[in-house]
């Protein structure tokens, strides 16, 4: 159950971002919420799934950055969630530049854990 507060948790900030960042719009589908919430599902498999191991493997660097390259890792992830969700089901997210997809990550990052603390732990 934890799995899918963390993708309602997704759904909310995906939202967020793609409202306040100008690079970051819906595509596909005939409905907003539909295309969010696929993408949601999508990024948060990708983090549960891939994630860990590319954090696994970048942890030299990470240490030699003071953690920076995290950022780079979840704007990496971010955009290729956005793509592979549009590939897989026509619907979802489009990310315009890195440069977007390292905004939407961190607004993603930031806004889901508010929304994760507000609806706490099911533990």
């Amino acid at each position: 159950m934890k799995f899918f507060g963390g993708v309602v948790a997704t759904a909310v900030a995906t939202g967020f971002a793609t409202w306040l960042i100008p690079g970051i719009s819906v595509v596909g589908g005939t409905s907003a919420i539909i295309s969010i919430v696929a993408f949601a599902l999508v990024l948060s498999l990708i983090n549960a799934s891939i994630k860990p191991i590319l954090q696994l493997l970048g942890a030299p660097i990470s240490i030699l950055t003071l953690g920076l390259f995290y950022l780079i890792i979840n704007a990496v992830l971010f955009g290729f969630a956005a793509n592979i969700t549009v590939a897989l089901f026509g619907t979802g997210i489009y990310v315009n530049s890195a440069f977007s997809a390292f905004l939407g990550s961190i607004v993603v990052s930031i806004v889901s854990g508010i929304v994760n603390g507000i609806m706490g732990d099911d533990d």
